[in-house]
């Protein structure tokens, strides 16, 4: 699939989550087979972007791959002017975040609470698309409500203002993460715009992939909550894709040398205090399955040294084995 002057490896594309895609995972789910990582969300407030949270939302020092970031706002001005800072700062491509059903990203009347205001998200486009040079992108959903889908209307008039390639979760606002995806209104998209449309929700499974790449015609898929814990998912499906073959997951010991890596990378990112803090979340995931008691996941979680950390894992890995 082709953004712009990009052409990704393949289409498969690693959702932006809040306080996941990190440098660390978006670099992890590359070598783990995706074309492109999306940055976590940042915020169009210029007041904010001093403070060390955001500094490592904007951190892209040594990072391969395609940089897409992420930003989120309702002011049109602000909105341009923070994609321009993050095309200076190294972004390749921005893209505008109305998906997010988070209450405190919606009562700023960001996120998908824009989906109610057509007006208002064709000025945000229109700001964003003519303050960079390079390509724009959309994230959304089908619409706010069951009863309010405007995912077409929304498309059609992304389309019409310079937006190079739109993310559908098949969901509304209201849904959050509830139920199932639906595929109907985003093969609907798909046929009513020429822009690349990426198709996201529910993709958990190599045959899922194909199943919606199926169902909607989309030229991409776009994972997030599947690949929690399960990175390797990407080259799953890749290959599935590719070969219409199941690969499985990978043996304990490879496991045990990604975990171990990226818990590693998350310590040397956000150093001593917070790495091991946000370790936790990522093990958590790794370990679902592994831990099934959860009597090790409890232990991990009281420890607050990284180096601690990665004996504990490794002493876990080797009772696995």
């Amino acid at each position: 699939m082709q953004i712009g002057p990009y052409r990704l490896d393949n289409p498969l594309i690693v959702a932006p989550m809040a306080g996941i895609t990190d440098r660390p995972y978006r670099q992890l789910c590359r070598r783990m087979g995706a074309g492109l990582a999306v940055s976590e969300m940042l915020s169009s407030n210029p007041k904010i972007w001093g403070t060390e949270k955001s500094q490592k939302r904007m951190d892209h020092s040594g990072e391969s791959g395609i940089r897409s970031v992420q930003i989120a706002g309702a002011d049109p001005d602000l909105m341009a002017e923070a994609a321009q800072f993050n095309v200076a700062n190294g972004a390749q491509i921005i893209d505008i975040n109305m998906g997010c059903p988070a209450k405190k990203v919606n009562k700023k009347l960001a996120g998908s609470a824009l989906l109610q205001y057509p007006e208002l998200v064709e000025k945000i486009i229109k700001a964003v698309v003519n303050a960079v040079d390079v390509p724009v992108t959309l994230k959304t959903r089908t619409g706010w409500a069951p009863e309010y889908k405007n995912g077409v209307e929304i498309a059609r008039l992304a389309e019409r203002n310079g937006i190079q390639a739109i993310a559908i979760h098949g969901r509304t606002r209201a849904c959050m993460y509830k139920g199932n995806a639906e595929y109907d209104t985003i093969a609907a998209i798909k046929q009513s715009v020429s822009i690349p449309v990426i198709a996201n929700g529910d993709i958990d499974s190599p045959q899922k992939a194909q199943q919606v790449l199926t169902d909607t015609g989309a030229d991409a898929l776009m994972i997030g909550r599947a690949a929690q814990g399960r990175p390797w998912l990407f080259k799953q499906i890749a290959h599935y894709l590719h070969c219409n073959e199941l690969l499985p997951d990978p043996p304990a010991q490879e496991i045990r040398e990604i975990v171990l890596a990226h818990i590693d990378a998350l310590h040397i990112f956000y150093g001593d205090v917070m790495g091991p803090r946000i370790a936790r979340k990522h093990v958590g995931w790794y370990l679902a399955e592994l831990d099934q008691t959860r009597e090790f996941r409890s232990k991990f979680n009281a420890l607050i040294s990284a180096k601690d950390q990665l004996q504990a894992l490794d002493a876990f890995f080797a009772l696995e084995n």
